[in-house]
């Protein structure tokens, strides 16, 4: 029941939105919020190609950056290039998107009662049974990708991609870093609580730039270092001083290097990892911020995650034994430190995770 009321409050906002929409706009719009990209994404070489040239061609208003669609999608404008994101990037996130996991006919058949039923109600300004004949003959043709109308292109001039929710959340983050990465090189340290996605967001930027990325998971305390006075530090969680001397110091010279990764299973320092120096460094994690480290960074961002969500998130990646560590451990001493040091406060950035 909530998802239809979703769908159904979407379905009436797109229309009041484009009110001159035909059938056709309708159903895109659905078949695009249950199967996302809806075009044959060849290349990513080919896809940054073709939003140079829409962009380039790009007149008239512009409407909204961001449109949601009604699943796991929204429409992204090609106005985003304007805020600074480049279109190799915009083209990556595009083609990313395109492999990922669709909805099912019957998701689409679902929303399609649902846009019947506002038909049928005339909230929707169609004729129920060209509506009906329209969805027959759609499903005869395999619910195939849709083209805007005539009238939806020569009034709207719709140009966007459709983009992964996935990846709504850092846009604002993407245009700063193409921003700054035109003007030179950018080191970017990612902070944020446990299980706010500094991960994921790194790897991420690494499948968008190619850049190096460190975590400060790789630098845990060695047992002789795991002592009551370390712990009682703000920010004492974490061999920053081997971080420093073995990363940022060789980094800031700009000469490949390497350094240790800690090992987990056994408590010692473990694989020599050999690093290289790239125009976008990225450094995820906890910790990360401390004022030893920050003078390192050229951007910030911070990932702020509600109690609630955190909560949820490890929850279900942890067994209940470690989701305990998180709570009465782990979590604590990430909260001292971001108090005692303003970290949040301090970042460039700040993304909210829902």
């Amino acid at each position: 029941m909530e998802q239809c009321t979703k769908t159904r409050d979407l379905l009436i906002g797109h229309y009041k939105k484009y009110p001159e929409s035909e059938l056709r706009d309708v159903f895109k719009f659905l078949h695009q919020s249950t199967f996302g990209c809806e075009h044959m994404v060849s290349d990513e070489e080919t896809v940054t190609r073709y939003i140079e040239r829409e962009f380039s061609l790009l007149v008239g208003a512009r409407g909204d950056v961001l449109e949601q669609l009604d699943g796991d999608y929204s429409r992204v404008s090609l106005s985003l290039l304007e805020r600074g994101i480049s279109p190799s990037t915009f083209g990556k996130l595009f083609y990313a998107s395109s492999r990922k996991q669709v909805g099912s006919r019957d998701d689409l058949k679902r929303r399609l009662n649902v846009a019947r039923e506002l038909v049928r109600e005339k909230i929707l300004p169609f004729d129920l049974q060209a509506f009906d004949s329209a969805v027959k003959a759609w499903e005869a043709d395999g619910f195939s990708a849709l083209h805007h109308s005539d009238t939806f292109r020569n009034k709207y001039n719709p140009s966007y991609r459709v983009i992964s929710n996935e990846y709504i959340p850092y846009l604002p983050l993407l245009c700063e870093i193409d921003l700054r990465l035109s003007q030179g090189e950018v080191k970017l340290a990612i902070e944020g609580g446990s299980a706010s996605g500094k991960s994921t967001l790194s790897v991420l930027l690494g499948e968008i730039y190619d850049c190096t990325v460190f975590h400060m998971d790789d630098f845990f305390l060695r047992p002789e270092q795991r002592t009551p006075e370390r712990f009682a530090e703000a920010g004492g969680n974490v061999d920053r001083e081997r971080f420093l001397s073995e990363v940022l110091e060789p980094m800031r010279r700009g000469e490949p290097f390497t350094y240790r990764v800690f090992d987990c299973s056994s408590m010692t320092l473990g694989d020599t990892v050999k690093a290289y120096p790239k125009k976008l460094t990225v450094i995820e994690g906890a910790y990360s911020m401390h004022p030893e480290l920050s003078q390192h960074y050229s951007f910030t961002v911070f990932l702020d995650i509600s109690r609630e969500l955190q909560r949820e998130r490890i929850i279900k990646r942890n067994s209940p034994v470690l989701a305990e560590r998180f709570f009465n451990e782990w979590i604590p001493l990430e909260a001292v430190y971001f108090s005692h040091f303003n970290i949040k406060e301090k970042c460039d950035m700040v993304i909210e995770i829902k």
